[in-house]
């Protein structure tokens, strides 16, 4: 080896002990993470909130009032048992509330709420021993059984099903469209209450206004409720649009020549008569001030004015 070459290795040992000393220090002051979850990217994951729940899993806003609805003749329910699709099937309850089920035979339905017959169809398939654990459910599909009509100055005449237990005039009102234009606010359920005839009237304006003591009865299956029409008076002579007026409650005389579009340029209010059917029958000529109210039933004249 050449004699030049010889203090360079010297120089070389000491350099390359500075340069492992110098990679040491460094891996000795970094800080190793020990816990993961202090990481910044697990702080990050941390900082974000689980997802809401599924609606699957979330608390119910209510009791399901369809379990409750009580089955009559002519209904349609469908029947499904989990895992077992030769038991499922759709039927009709005949006219004396049975329904012919696998299995079972006739079953008797009528007269019972959903949750009840669900529970006596899997009673009787386990106590036959058909099927351990059996899980029913029911459903009503078509509402035949149990109906009310709605007759009169509503919005929708006609038949309506009750499918729910307990359903009250209001919700009966609501779905045949309210009371139409020119009806009264004073309507009639009539049916049958434990044998015998039921009527009520019920004031409209009282339920819905607010009133905490006004009733709203609860509608059975062949109850009518009937929305009769406002009465009427009448008024003829020298007024813009003679005829009859809907008399809304406490009308005034005032009041009903304005519904009848006013006076014309010849009439007076001067020498204007009423006439009015007394008790017994008899009409009356009666004299009124444009504030006292007006009956069912009477006829305005407005007189021609002389000068």
């Amino acid at each position: 080896m050449p004699a030049d070459l010889a203090p360079s290795r010297h120089l070389m040992a000491p350099l390359v002990s500075i340069v492992v000393s110098l990679l040491l220090a460094a891996c000795v002051n970094t800080p190793m993470p020990t816990d993961p979850a202090a990481t910044p990217a697990a702080q990050a994951r941390a900082a974000v909130p689980p997802p809401p729940p599924e609606p699957a899993q979330r608390a119910s806003a209510g009791p399901d009032r369809s379990r409750d609805y009580v089955v009559g003749s002519g209904d349609v329910l469908r029947i499904n048992v989990y895992q077992n699709a030769d038991l499922s099937l759709e039927a009709r309850v005949n006219e004396s509330g049975v329904i012919s089920y696998p299995l079972l035979g006739q079953v008797v339905v009528g007269g019972r709420s959903v949750g009840e017959i669900e529970q006596a169809i899997a009673d009787g398939l386990k106590k036959g021993n058909f099927i351990k654990q059996p899980q029913v459910s029911v459903l009503v599909t078509q509402v035949r059984g149990n109906q009310a009509s709605v007759l009169g100055a509503a919005g929708r005449p006609g038949r309506y099903p009750i499918e729910v237990k307990g359903m009250r005039l209001s919700e009966l009102l609501a779905l045949a469209g309210g009371v139409a234009a020119g009806g009264s606010e004073i309507v009639t359920l009539s049916g049958i209450r434990e044998g015998k005839p039921f009527r009520q009237k019920v004031d409209v304006s009282q339920l819905f206004g607010g009133n905490s003591a006004a009733e709203d009865p609860i509608v059975l299956n062949g109850d009518t409720l009937y929305v009769d029409k406002l009465p009427t008076v009448y008024i003829y002579g020298e007024v813009q649009r003679p005829g009859p007026i809907a008399l809304t409650p406490d009308m005034t005389l005032m009041q009903a020549l304005a519904s009848g579009g006013g006076l014309t340029q010849r009439g007076t209010e001067r020498g204007m008569k009423v006439h009015r059917r007394n008790g017994s029958g008899k009409v009356e000529i009666v004299e009124l001030r444009m504030t006292d109210t007006l009956r069912p039933g009477d006829v305005i004249y407005v007189r021609e004015s002389l000068f």
